[in-house]
């Protein structure tokens, strides 16, 4: 009798832990869990502390109420052009409404998969290889309107469906490598091209450009050249008509010259012809007549100069007469030599030329007349 009183506290204080364990239910936070009373739908217990009637209540399923994310499997594709791909997808989706998920299917995620792949397979089902590769947005996005529509009235929400890979098979593999290696070599060969077409064009405008530069630089040094000259003849023109020379001073300028012409490494034989006086007095009248038309007088300074001119005039002439007598003199000789003592045939020779013809010339007579 003694024990029976212990052994029935123990079992009354232990039905009242069970009880009271049965009765007091804490859900964390972002957690459903469905109740059920005696078999039939109760109530949704919430986060926090919740009580519940012992041995009457009793949670069904506890529903994760976050995102969750779902890699599903690779899964054989066949697409439109026959050819059969591998494709691996990812699935974002929360729960909503944990009673509907709960009663309203049995497995949701199980679910969820193969619609995914059902309906992954009517989508590339339509699409060949390339559009296949390059629409993997246009999937996603058909791919979760699908899905969304379907898995509302579970209480679920799909939030995004991802593509991971599309694997062709390894012969589609090889032969789209070598497409692309066509096609990146064709952008090559038109690169280079059109590179060269530019360096070309480029170096034809600069060889235009310098052609014109060049072009230019001659036309202006030859306008530059040619007022040059023009400004020294007009120099020398506007001198010589200041000066105001006689008809002596340019005989003497032109005896001055003599010497010159015959200095040329061509010249053996220089000649003073008979007729020097006359030439010189044509010379000196043409100018003689240009100033008269100009209507230029001498002046004073210019008479001055002028005596002093003839008499170097007269010097100068003199030293030439000599200079042409004895250039006669071994014309003579060099003609003798050459006829073996005979005179020679053909034109009678010059007579000499003495100072007094250079200098005493009809027009300087009818002056001093």
């Amino acid at each position: 009798m003694e024990l029976i009183v212990p052994v029935l506290l123990i079992a009354v204080a232990l039905i009242s832990v069970i009880t009271l364990a049965k009765s007091v239910r804490i859900v964390p936070q972002q957690r459903q869990d469905v109740v059920e009373r005696l078999g039939r739908y109760k109530r949704t217990l919430n986060p926090g502390l919740n009580i519940l009637v012992p041995f009457v209540d009793a949670v069904r399923t506890k529903v994760d109420m976050r995102e969750q994310v779902v890699s599903f499997p690779p899964q054989p594709v066949i697409t439109s052009d026959n050819l059969v791909v591998s494709i691996d997808t990812v699935l974002y989706f929360k729960v909503v409404d944990s009673v509907r998920a709960t009663y309203e299917i049995s497995n949701f995620l199980q679910a969820i998969e193969q619609l995914t792949v059902t309906t992954l397979r009517n989508v590339i089902g339509s699409l060949d290889l390339e559009r296949a590769l390059t629409s993997r947005e246009e999937i996603n996005r058909h791919l979760s309107g699908v899905l969304d529509e379907t898995t509302g009235r579970w209480g679920i929400k799909v939030t995004r469906v991802e593509i991971k890979a599309i694997e062709p098979p390894p012969s589609i593999r090889d032969s789209m490598e070598k497409q692309m290696r066509a096609e990146r070599d064709r952008r090559a060969a038109i690169l280079n091209a059109e590179g060269h077409k530019q360096s070309q064009i480029l170096s034809a405008e600069g060889e235009k450009q310098a052609a014109v530069l060049r072009a230019d630089g001659d036309r202006q040094a030859r306008i530059l050249q040619a007022e040059g000259q023009a400004k020294a003849v007009r120099t020398v023109f506007d001198a010589i008509h200041q000066a105001n020379p006689s008809q002596k001073v340019l005989a003497y300028q032109y005896l001055q010259a003599l010497p010159q012409i015959a200095n040329g490494t061509a010249n053996k034989v220089w000649i003073v012809p008979a007729e020097l006086t006359k030439a010189l007095e044509g010379m000196g009248g043409a100018l003689g007549g240009l100033s008269q038309m100009v209507g230029d007088a001498p002046t004073q300074q210019a008479s001055a100069d002028a005596s002093a001119v003839e008499r170097e005039a007269a010097e100068a002439a003199e030293a030439a007469a000599q200079a042409a007598q004895e250039i006669h003199n071994e014309v003579r000789v060099a003609e003798a030599q050459a006829t073996g003592g005979k005179e020679p045939q053909g034109l009678p020779a010059p007579e000499p030329v003495s100072p007094g013809s250079l200098l005493n010339d009809p027009a300087d007579q009818r002056e001093r007349g």
